[in-house]
């Protein structure tokens, strides 16, 4: 499978892209500066240079089968960045995972009360960029992951993706490692479980 990552260089970006690789995959990192490679010593990554707020210039997907997007928002970026990626892929024609938050839009709530005000007080204003980025997703066909709290470590053997609709709030505020989120959107992208839907990761180390 040829599979685009869009913030390929980002935490969970880096460890899609590796992943992928150790899958067989041939791997597209989308990137707004081709020569900070996401996996180094890796030259079967093809670059290709990304920028989301500059739409004209983004590159063609033509030639990719599914597009994972974990683009987040960076220190100094403006608001409108995710809101711009989600526009660009809605348009694209291919098949797009998109990464999202839990407690944002549609799962506002569904992490607890604690989580809840954990997502407030630390994420604040972007919670509404969230929302409103996913739901372009998900009018564009996106198959939309409402990750908890991103911790370090490695990928859960226990990992599972679970419908929004299905997902029982816990009692403790969640959270899964960064490695296991990007399992379980590769694990979607090779075996295609819903669309225009919200899945929930969920997995402990």
């Amino acid at each position: 499978m040829r599979i685009a990552v869009l913030g390929a260089t980002g935490r969970v970006g880096r460890l899609v892209v590796e992943q992928a690789l150790q899958r067989g995959h041939e791997v597209v990192a989308l990137v707004r500066r081709p020569e900070a490679r996401p996996v180094s010593g890796r030259p079967t990554v093809e670059m290709r240079r990304a920028d989301v707020t500059a739409p004209s210039a983004f590159p063609g997907l033509t030639d990719v089968d599914v597009v994972v997007s974990v683009l987040g928002i960076r220190k100094g970026d403006g608001p409108g960045t995710l809101v711009a990626g989600a526009r660009l892929l809605a348009d694209a024609p291919v098949r797009t995972l998109w990464l999202g938050a839990l407690g944002s839009g549609p799962s506002v709530g569904a992490g607890g009360r604690i989580y809840q005000w954990v997502m407030k007080a630390f994420v604040g204003e972007e919670l509404a960029e969230k929302a409103a980025a996913d739901s372009i997703a998900l009018d564009g066909g996106a198959t939309v992951f409402h990750a908890p709290d991103l911790w370090a470590g490695g990928v859960s053997t226990g990992r599972r993706n679970v419908p929004l609709e299905d997902y029982a709030k816990p009692v403790l505020p969640p959270h899964a490692s960064r490695a296991t989120v990007a399992a379980l959107m590769l694990d979607e992208a090779e075996r295609p479980t819903r669309a225009a839907g919200i899945l929930v990761p969920v997995g402990r180390v």
